[in-house]
């Protein structure tokens, strides 16, 4: 981990797999995804200036992903080309102080052992806010994850994901999923920010 001292964070905001194999170029690449950018840049930047944590999980496979055999003719972000680097409006914060930025090889950035090993450091984290694409998949899948490891650990920690600041790709036909794991996340105790400062 390129920050020694996690203890002195109390809140942390994971922006998940805001890279160009999702929102700009490649098979599984949604140009609608941008309009969440906005938001995101608003959000970072009010944790540079509190100086609290930020993760970028960057989708980051190999050749051989098992996961695109499941999902089919669907290979993306292979790890040494630009569909596995963050979005430029993004890519700007990366490597600033108070960030790390962590690789995924599933639709779960709990399974990433550098966000294992991250989140046990985090000793005193009461707070999660949570951004990125996609909604119904990695979002959810880690956002879950996150959930049931804050419970398992008997530690007391809001997680939030702001509906401004997420989206799916083919959203206008992929509804139902959304629906389904908004409503999931809120059975698991997620709190949906619908607006910046609201609930």
């Amino acid at each position: 981990m390129k920050i020694k001292n996690l203890k002195i964070y109390n809140k942390c905001l994971i922006v998940v797999d805001m890279v160009n194999g999702f929102v700009k170029e490649g098979v599984l690449h949604d140009n609608n995804i941008t309009h969440i950018i906005k938001f995101q840049k608003k959000l970072i930047e009010n944790y540079i200036k509190e100086g609290d944590l930020i993760v970028f999980i960057k989708d980051t496979h190999y050749n051989n992903s098992t996961e695109f055999n499941r999902f089919g003719n669907t290979t993306h972000c292979l790890k040494g080309t630009s569909e596995a680097e963050l979005v430029d409006e993004l890519k700007i914060y990366e490597g600033l102080k108070d960030t790390i930025s962590i690789e995924k090889n599933s639709t779960s950035f709990m399974e990433a052992p550098k966000f294992r090993e991250l989140i046990r450091n985090l000793k005193d984290i009461k707070e999660v806010d949570v951004v990125g694409c996609c909604t119904d998949i990695c979002v959810f899948n880690g956002s879950m994850g996150l959930a049931n490891y804050f419970d398992q650990n008997n530690l007391d920690v809001q997680i939030r994901v702001y509906e401004e600041g997420v989206e799916t790709y083919a959203r206008n036909v992929r509804e139902n999923y959304v629906d389904a794991a908004n409503l999931l996340m809120e059975q698991q105790g997620i709190q949906l920010v619908k607006k910046m400062g609201g609930k």
